[in-house]
């Protein structure tokens, strides 16, 4: 004959409380619920000792929350989203929440499957990162009920939260052109990476026009190069190369700065640094590498703070927040 399963009843005749305090540590509420630390411990410890674990299901039949948050990623290449499935997950489980990250490979039918998936276990929300339709998210999220958040990439449907791409490219164009004003270069900048009909890079494009038409000077639209992400795109752009060499570079993104280095570094470049740079985004060896004078480090723990802000009202009305970047200087 099988054991009989341990419920929190017996639980709660063990940790000597009841079955309410159980429910609510092991649902993960007992903190809004404002029972003390020792009595939460004393609970997961004799939870723990029993073999009793919650079974989400039944806990999501029985009630109308379900306390899971899903977070749909567009990739896991490079450090930014990285770091915003980290902050997500720790933000969660300070909520008394459960993170689940699917990640979609900025596929559209990946995202949707992803949706309707986590949907189908009545999550609380869902936070779509970077998705190619946000809308078609929000969409299957209000038809279940379920809050829908933007990050990183804006929809009209719900709450976005995004950097101010646009600033940040603004001052970092400044940054490269007031280099080039101090060391006498005069000739015309780069901008390289991104796809053209992507927001983000649409908007650090305006910054970096911004920056040009605050000083009256007029870019070099030929070598506004929006080639996609990916470094051998990068590298291939540089290779055929037909207009002026840049005085200086503006890289989209991380991933498009490894092809940037590579053609730098095979046109004996690199070392000597003579084509200074600036980045749209950041990672520590950055600050390792000759001539990138700044990276726009973009806010991830101000992001998800706001999210997380969002989605604890009741409304879950369109709006968009821009989140100002950091920037990391170089000597």
């Amino acid at each position: 004959m099988s054991k009989r399963r341990t419920t929190i009843y017996d639980l709660a005749t063990l940790a000597d409380t009841s079955p309410s305090v159980v429910s609510a540590v092991m649902s993960g509420s007992w903190k809004k619920r404002r029972i003390s630390e020792k009595t939460a411990d004393r609970v997961f410890k004799v939870a723990e000792e029993n073999g009793y674990s919650r079974n989400i299901q039944a806990s999501v039949l029985r009630s109308a929350r379900s306390n899971i948050v899903g977070m749909i990623l567009p990739k896991y290449d490079n450090r930014y989203f990285g770091a915003i499935a980290e902050a997500f997950e720790t933000r969660a489980r300070e909520a008394g929440l459960f993170p689940v990250i699917t990640c979609a490979q900025r596929d559209p039918d990946l995202e949707i499957a992803a949706a309707r998936e986590l949907v189908s276990y009545r999550v609380d929300a869902i936070i779509a990162t970077g998705a190619t339709d946000p809308d078609r998210i929000t969409g299957i999220c209000k038809d279940a009920g379920v809050k829908s958040f933007n990050l990183d990439l804006p929809g009209a449907l719900a709450p976005s939260v995004l950097s101010d791409n646009e600033d940040g490219a603004r001052t970092l164009t400044d940054i490269l052109l007031d280099h080039c004003a101090a060391t006498g270069r005069s000739g015309p900048l780069m901008f390289i990476g991104g796809r053209v009909a992507d927001h983000n890079t649409a908007a650090r494009i305006e910054g970096f026009r911004q920056a040009h038409r605050d000083r009256g000077l007029t870019e070099a639209t030929d070598l506004i190069l929006p080639c996609g992400y990916a470094p051998e795109k990068a590298y291939a752009a540089l290779m055929s190369l037909k207009a002026s060499t840049p005085q200086a570079i503006f890289v989209n993104s991380t991933i498009t700065l490894e092809g940037v280095i590579r053609w730098l570094s095979e046109t004996d470049r690199l070392m000597k640094g003579e084509l200074p740079f600036v980045c749209f985004d950041w990672d520590p060896f950055g600050a390792l590498l000759p001539g990138n004078l700044a990276m726009a480090r973009q806010d991830v723990p101000k992001m998800m703070s706001v999210v997380f802000d969002l989605l604890s009202e009741e409304q879950n009305t369109p709006s968009k927040v821009l989140v100002p970047c950091l920037m990391e200087r170089f000597p």
